[in-house]
């Protein structure tokens, strides 16, 4: 039995084909999407170099972006997530070291990677201010946290809302995925030593307004 197999037995069968119908989606329906925020991938993820950990990879649409020799591990919680991204790192010319796991409990040392990068990933975080702790705790000196996140409209907005009517029920066929969450407001407080951040919004309904920088431990 593949790892990807065993893992998936262990899904709750209610959970289990929206975490498959997930997966499908990320690996052929987010095309669009990747188009609008490429450009701030590019800047973002290239200059990275040593043991770059993503945590959330989804179906590896961040391949592309990085430089080749990077130490490049992925810590993904969803089982069905792994066929798209083994696939996607043979296409980049990727080594993919794929680990199950959570953002929240990441299995490394103190102080021992490059960089960690979350693309799409802290809005479905079931803990997202213990998987930043985590995030800083693995992080070397001087390492970089980088992100590009969708995160929750302005206060009193016609798309808030409709982020807000409809969190629930975008939950449960997204993975998990609250399209109502103030994610900068968890990153400014985590106790990075400096902070570059950006608002933009990507012409795409409900989940249109963004965040992208970096952090520095």
């Amino acid at each position: 039995m593949s790892g990807t197999d065993a893992a998936a037995r262990e899904v709750p069968r209610r959970a289990g084909w929206r975490k498959r119908i997930f997966a499908w989606t990320m690996a052929r329906c987010t095309s669009r999407h990747e188009r609008e925020i490429a450009d701030r991938k590019r800047r973002l993820l290239g200059p990275l170099s040593g043991i770059v950990v993503e945590i959330g990879p989804g179906a590896g649409a961040n391949f592309p972006y990085y430089a080749r020799g990077i130490q490049w591990i992925g810590i993904e919680p969803n089982p069905f997530m792994r066929a798209y991204l083994e696939r996607a790192a043979r296409a980049a010319g990727i080594d993919a070291d794929l680990r199950d796991g959570s953002a929240d409990r990441l299995d490394f040392a103190d102080g021992s990677v490059d960089a960690v990068v979350s693309t799409l990933v802290l809005c479905s975080a079931d803990r997202v201010d213990a998987a930043l702790h985590e995030v800083r705790r693995v992080l070397k000196p001087g390492g970089r946290f980088v992100f590009v996140e969708h995160v929750a409209a302005t206060s009193g907005t016609s798309t808030r809302r409709w982020q807000d009517r409809l969190a629930r029920f975008w939950g449960m066929f997204a993975d998990g995925c609250q399209p109502n969450r103030e994610t900068w407001r968890a990153i400014e407080t985590a106790g990075f030593r400096e902070l570059q951040l950006e608002h933009f919004r990507v012409p795409i309904p409900l989940i249109g307004p963004h965040i992208a920088g970096f952090a520095i431990k």
